[in-house]
Formats: C-alpha cells, structure tokens, sequence
C-alpha cells in the first residue's frame, strides 16, 4: 500500500526532477555522512557547502557561507496564502492559492536536476507529546538537512507518527537558481503547507523553524485553542529548590536569547533553560498555561554572543554531546582555523576572512561577519538545559513577560491588572528604531506579542484568539511587561541588564507567591522599591523612581500611537481591546 506520505513526495519529484530520493532517519551515521557530502559534493557559488573547523577548540564545528544576496529572512518575499486576503491580514504580503501555485510550479519545474531530494521526517516537540506536530520537508541542500537534524527532532519517530495519514504538515524547499528574482516563500495555512524556492538561509529554508512552529502553528492554533508565541520558555529555582517557569516575548536586540540562558546575580538563583525562540502554550487539564518548546537546538546571531553577553550559550557552542554545529557568514581566523564575529572575547584576529570569503580589510569600515551571521547548536549541548524540557507535558506557566526597548516612557517592569489587560500590553509592546541611538526620537515599530513577522492570520483575530485562551484558563498567568533600556539625562542606561535581570524577575516570583505588594498607576502595577532585592548593586533610589516612574502627561502621543496602530485591523479587532485602550486613554486624559 502506497501511503499518502509516499505518492506526495513521488508528486514533488515528479515536478523537481531530482536525480536521487533519499529518505532522512535522523542518526548520527547520517548526520556525518551529510557533512561529507557538503564537504566533498554539493558547492554553493563553486565552494563547498561546509568547511570543517578547528575541532580542538570548536568540537565538531562547520562552517558555511550563503550567497551574498541570500542572508536573512525576505519578508517581502514571504506571503500567507488564505483563500481570502482579509483573513491573512494586513500583518501579511497575500497572494490568493491558485496564483502563489501557478508562480511556484513554473518556478520548480526541474529545479532539483543533478541534485538529491532529501526526505526529511520530523517531530516539533517530543514525540510522545499530546502538543507536538509530526512533519515532512522534502529539499535539495545538505546544509538545510543538516541543520533541519539540529533543530528538529527528525527521524523515524516522525513516520511512525503520521504512519498512513493524510494530515501532517508538508513542506517544499528548493534552493533553485538562487536569485531573488526567483525567491518566494509561501505559506497555505489551509491545507497545511510552506513551499519555498530561491533561498537556502534559515528562516526561509528550515521549514520547521518560523514557517511551521510560528505562521502555520498559529493559525492551526486558532483552530484548536492553543498558542504557537514567539518565546523563550525558562525556569527559575529559588534557593529553597522550587522553580519556577514562565515565557517571554522580545522583540529583535533586546536579549530574548540572554534572558533564556540568564546567569543569575542573585546568589542561590539557578536558571533553567527549556528554549529561546519559540513556545506552544496549551491550556491543561488544570485550568493553567502549559508550554512546550517544539525545537530541539537554537538558531543563533552570532555578533554580539560573548562570555559576558551569554557564557552559557558559548558553553553551547564548545559542548560536545551533538553532532553537529554550523556558523554561517561569520568570519574565519585563519590561522587558527575558527569562526570569528564582532563581539566575541578577545582581541580581533589580524588574518581574518570575511563572511563573503574576502581577505578583511579593516579599514573599510565594514564588519567581518555578517550581522545576521548565525550559528545552530543543539539544545542538548546547553549546560543549562531544563530537566523537563523532554516532559511531554511540558511545563505551567507561571508568567508572561512581554518586552520592548524603550528610552523613555515605559517602566523598568509593569504587572498588568489581569489577563484582558495583559493581552493589550503585549498588543501595545514595541521597539525605538535604531534612531534614537544617535540622539534623534527614536520612531517606534509596534511589534505585538513579537509575532508582527510571524502570525500566520489577521493580527485582529490574533488578539481575539488571545482572549478567548484567557477565557478558558481558571488559574492564568500573570503578565507582566519588562524594559531594560530606559535611559537617563545623559541617554546612558540606568539599569544594569544581563544578569541583574534576575533582580526584576525574582519581584515577579514574588508577586506570584503573594509575597510583595505592588504600587497602582493607570497602566498597571509597579514595584515598591523597597521590596525589590537591590542588594550589592550600585544603583541610588532616585534612579530607581524614574526606572518605575509613570507620568501620565507624557503618554499623549504614545496613546494616539496605539490607537492609529490598532484601528488598521477594522472589524477583526476584539472590543475587549478596545475597553482596555479606552481605559488608557481615559486616564491620559485626566
């Protein structure tokens, strides 16, 4: 008997025409065979796909550069594909099904000639959990396949979950000719599939990465009454042994990864890491928030990650227990054979090789690792890895934290009144534009619950899918919202980030356990300053008070802001949004 899985790959290959099937089982033999094959056979722009590295000091480290055109994520080139464009949003690029298909079949006819077809089985989450997805990618890259086993759980367990079914998640991905004229990535949420052709770079290549576990997740999320969120998932053990979990949303550059791998400045304070980018948040059988990281290895930027930014992500990087890990467009030290970015400890090698393969000049003023350079490390090499990370169950939420970078304006951390409040927090977050670091008013880009990029449906009936959760949850969370980057008279930071973090998060175990009290302002609830553990750090009360300050008079232009982003949704918007917005705007008016 021919499976449903079976007559859709020999469809694909039909179309693709590659010259080899080969069908994914995830293990190790594999994983180092696909090395070679990178290293020996398959080329990109006419240099091998991988390069191995210094292996003493990067154990078992490959390296690989893309095309020059090819290095982020083309939002511009990423559609959601609705039958109907008001249910895309417009949070979307849309493109009605039967045009995105017409455009992506001519554009696959015989994309795959002299290349192989990798058949990738694989599980988002642990394969015994009632939350997880059983998928299939198919592709002709050995560097998507390779990173596809890093992120993924991918293998047999796989097959055995979609067994003869109809329904699991497909994916298409070609490489193609590389050029962005020939590049799209398209998402038809109905019927359960991602096809993408003209890039091999993470966010457009490794299906299961933001395609599957954020746009299509969300949407099936909606249909089944849970939430695919862009978060981090972490614990927190006290010093008496209990821990706590809770999930965070931050925008891009304000340390969504540093938090997830936080090394605590509290003594007795451990962290426990169970993921930094993506979270499925389940409402359990207990009436609370249960969440799941359906990833298995992180997908990191390089620039910036250090001993003092991250230590327990390059503990990661040197760990051993995974084969293998990339770095993609950074930079090589030559003479020792290593990646290299901007950021890292130590002094700048000076025999460097650029990310497009270029002796570094530094003199031209430009970076030698590309800023979006990346690197894919399992999970399983964190030596901060949560022992539950594998429960099926996954673990309760106790708390959402909802993140912004701000200057001004919003306080160090902020308790919603409850849960309707919470969810317009989140709807309300957003970042100053890198503007403000040069002394103008930075202009303010509105990225709800982080998932501007990534809601696979309209953002409106997003927020009202976020109600309806709360609705169901007897024992919810609480939500808060964070900004570390409020900032003085002299526009330098007034709290100290990275590890003191914990200092703000222990306020909020705190309010959790009905320890501590919270002071009212009309946009939520803020720290008593003296009931936030400062001790041995060198900050004054006075700097604290504009930390947590709320001065109603200057949240005119901020409310109107908010309310020009929210009314671009129309009718999609839930009215529970708009009481809690009226609520703001009634006290900016007082």
């Amino acid at each position: 008997m021919v499976t449903a899985l079976e007559e859709w790959v020999t469809q694909q290959a039909e179309l693709t025409q590659p010259d080899k099937i080969y069908w994914c089982d995830g293990s190790d033999e594999e994983a180092k065979r696909l090395i070679e094959i990178g290293i020996k056979e398959e080329t990109i722009n006419g240099e091998p796909v991988f390069r191995k590295l210094n292996d003493t000091r990067w154990p078992n480290a490959f390296y690989h550069r893309t095309d020059p055109t090819d290095v982020a994520r083309t939002e511009h080139l990423t559609f959601i594909c609705h039958s109907k464009k008001e249910v895309a949003g417009p949070n979307n690029n849309w493109m009605h099904p039967d045009e995105a298909k017409a455009k992506l079949t001519e554009l696959s006819r015989g994309c795959m000639k002299g290349r192989t077809m990798y058949v990738i089985p694989y599980m988002m989450g642990h394969p015994d959990s009632p939350y997880a997805k059983a998928n299939v990618q198919l592709t002709d890259s050995a560097y998507v396949a390779i990173n596809m086993r890093i992120m993924t759980r991918m293998g047999t367990e796989a097959l055995k979950r979609i067994g003869t079914s109809s329904t699991f998640f497909r994916g298409l991905h070609s490489i193609g000719d590389l050029s962005p004229d020939h590049r799209l990535i398209m998402h038809f949420p109905e019927e359960g599939l991602v096809w993408s052709i003209g890039s091999g770079y993470g966010g457009n290549a490794l299906l299961g990465k933001k395609c599957f576990s954020l746009r299509m997740a969300s949407w099936e999320g909606k249909q089944e009454g849970w939430l695919a969120e862009h978060m981090l998932i972490m614990g927190i053990q006290s010093p008496t042994g209990e821990t706590t979990y809770i999930a965070a949303a931050l925008p891009s550059a304000c340390g969504k990864t540093n938090l997830a791998m936080l090394e605590s400045a509290l003594p007795g304070y451990k962290i426990w890491t169970i993921g930094d980018d993506i979270a499925w948040l389940n409402v359990g059988p207990d009436g609370r928030l249960w969440a799941i990281n359906p990833e298995a290895g992180f997908f990191g930027v390089a620039p910036g990650t250090s001993l003092k930014t991250n230590p327990n992500m390059l503990k990661t990087l040197h760990g051993t227990k995974f084969f293998p890990t990339i770095y993609t467009n950074t930079a090589i030290d030559l003479d020792k054979n290593e990646p290299w970015w901007e950021g890292l400890d130590g002094e700048r090698p000076d025999n460097l090789l650029d990310w497009q393969g270029k002796v570094f000049d530094p003199a031209t003023g430009t970076k030698a690792a590309h800023p979006n350079s990346r690197f894919t490390a399992s999970i399983y090499n964190c030596p901060i890895l949560s022992h539950e990370y594998d429960n099926p169950k996954g673990v309760p939420i106790s708390a959402i934290l909802f993140g912004g970078r701000r200057a001004k304006l919003v306080p160090l951390v902020m308790e919603s009144f409850d849960w309707n409040h919470g969810v317009f927090l989140g709807a309300r977050m957003g970042s100053e534009t890198t503007a403000a670091a040069t002394g103008a008013q930075g202009v303010i880009r509105r990225d709800p619950m982080a998932m501007l990029p990534f809601c696979g449906y309209n953002m409106g009936d997003y927020f009202g899918h976020w109600f309806d959760v709360g609705s169901k949850l007897t024992n919810p969370p609480k939500v808060f919202s964070v900004n570390w980057f409020r900032v003085d008279e002299n526009a330098k930071f007034m709290w100290p980030g990275f590890g003191d973090n914990i200092r703000v998060i222990k306020w909020m175990i705190d309010r959790i356990a009905g320890k501590v009290g919270a002071k009212e302002t009309p946009t939520g609830l803020v720290p008593n300053i003296n009931e936030m553990h400062l001790e041995g750090l060198n900050i004054d009360h006075s700097t604290m008070e504009k930390l947590l300050d709320v001065s109603m008079h200057e949240w005119e232009g901020e409310v109107a802001d908010i309310k020009a982003y929210l009314d671009q949704f129309g009718e999609h918007m839930p009215q529970a949004m708009w009481d809690e917005y009226q609520k703001l705007a009634d006290a900016v008016g007082k």
